[in-house]
């Protein structure tokens, strides 16, 4: 799918531009005009299209998803490729996605094959009168602006979860507690996988902001992008101090409840061990009166059988006692 955005005609004070969206159907060319220039699932037709006209080479998908950073972050015939990874799906299992952008000129290429909810933020947005200046760089800016403000929601979002998560670790009073743990394992460890995802999302941000300084640097930016630049890099270093806070609260959180399960099984195996060393005493007793010797004199006594249970029992409550007034149970 190959969507193009022009100012809208009419607005060409920066304070009243709002982009046009339109979706170019199979063989409509470019327009001259467009602005940015979005790729979502492109077909090598509509790769081709915009290589033509823009004199770019797009990136394959094998290509986005390379970890070496000089095929993340590079300068080819004018153009500058960034291409960074955002957390998807923040509202059921979490994913990575890799999301190319390339400036050419006063033109934006993006291309994509997930739906960051970011893209329709900013789409929304721009489509406002003032949303964007309407420039490739600022446009770029904007969209990493919609993705920072995504991120810090996902974040916060998970923040909260983590209080409910640990609220339920100190105040379990269930009497399934076994199975509570468990559910707040799996709880902790699917938001620790938001937060080590969302973290190497901010991470491949900063990356990709402090390539484009460097360019803005030696090819002379504006002072007002490389003023929003400086803001966007803070709020990203912002995001990955609180997120690494979440990190280090989730690993408490993991330690206290293993800690937990550990005093839950210690306290069994002491119940069993008490009950043991309880009904050891009566046991012996029975087992000497068990015994098939011919001479034993308290066979033939009257009152053998109940003071022998009075004795077994005294035998069994009087450890009981005892462990309870030591504080053993």
């Amino acid at each position: 799918m190959l969507i193009v955005y022009r100012i809208a005609p009419g607005e060409a004070q920066p304070q009243n531009v709002r982009l046009q969206r339109q979706m170019l159907g199979f063989g409509e060319p470019i327009p001259p005009d467009a602005v940015w220039i979005d790729l979502v699932e492109p077909t090598r037709a509509e790769e081709e299209l915009v290589e033509k006209t823009l004199g770019v080479e797009m990136p394959t998908r094998e290509d986005m998803d390379d970890i070496e950073l000089s095929e993340l972050l590079y300068h080819d015939n004018g153009a500058r490729y960034i291409t960074v990874k955002l957390l998807i799906s923040a509202d059921d299992e979490p994913d990575m996605a890799g999301v190319t952008f390339v400036l050419k000129g006063n033109t934006l290429v993006t291309v994509r094959y997930d739906e960051p909810r970011a893209f329709a933020m900013f789409a929304f947005r721009a489509s406002k009168p003032g949303g964007t200046t309407g420039t490739a760089d600022a446009i770029f800016q904007g969209l990493i602006d919609a993705i920072i403000d995504r991120s810090a929601e996902v974040l916060q979002a998970t923040a909260e979860e983590i209080n409910v998560l640990s609220r339920s670790v100190f105040e379990e009073k269930s009497k399934a507690a076994g199975k509570g743990h468990q559910r707040t394992l799996r709880a902790l460890g699917h938001a620790g996988t938001f937060i080590a995802m969302s973290r190497e999302s901010l991470v491949s941000l900063e990356r990709a902001l402090l390539f484009l300084s460097a360019s803005y640097r030696s090819g002379g930016g504006s002072g007002e992008l490389r003023k929003e630049l400086r803001t966007i890099l803070r709020d990203i270093q912002s995001l990955e101090e609180h997120a690494t806070f979440q990190s280090g609260k989730i690993q408490f959180l993991l330690d206290a409840t293993l800690g937990l399960v550990n005093l839950e099984q210690n306290n069994i195996i002491k119940l069993f061990s008490v009950m043991s060393v309880v009904f050891m005493p009566p046991t012996l007793i029975a087992s000497i009166y068990g015994m098939n010797f011919q001479d034993m004199p308290e066979l033939g006594w009257q009152f053998g059988y109940p003071v022998a249970i009075f004795v077994m029992i005294m035998a069994a409550v009087t450890p009981y006692f005892f462990f309870r007034w030591k504080g053993w149970l």
